[in-house]
């Protein structure tokens, strides 16, 4: 009975006369896969160099103030909703207190 090789000791068998299983088909995949890579990293780096070239958009007032404005609003539909929700809480308050002065 031989000893079963373990993964290590068959790694070792692993040389020139090693045939692997590849087909043209893969290979031309794996081939195609790198150079998509490679030319989207060139192009990247691309856009990265031309966006460092191109002056800093500045915030004009109209932005500035329609940004204020929003703001402001967003700050008044929460004051109303708060608003409603201390009336709600007040009616439910006053139905609590009704409630334990029929007991």
């Amino acid at each position: 009975m031989g000893k079963k090789k373990s993964a290590i000791d068959k790694l070792d068998e692993f040389g020139e006369g090693t045939v692997v299983g590849l087909s043209i088909k893969s290979l031309l995949a794996m081939g195609l896969t790198v150079a998509t890579v490679v030319s989207m990293w060139f192009a990247l780096q691309a856009d990265i160099q031309e966006a460092k070239k191109l002056p800093k958009p500045e915030i004009q007032r109209i932005e500035y103030d329609l940004k204020d404005e929003l703001i402001r609003e967003t700050i008044m539909d929460t004051e109303e909703a708060v608003e409603e929700m201390k009336d709600q809480l007040d009616k439910i308050d006053q139905r609590l207190y009704d409630l334990q002065q029929r007991k």
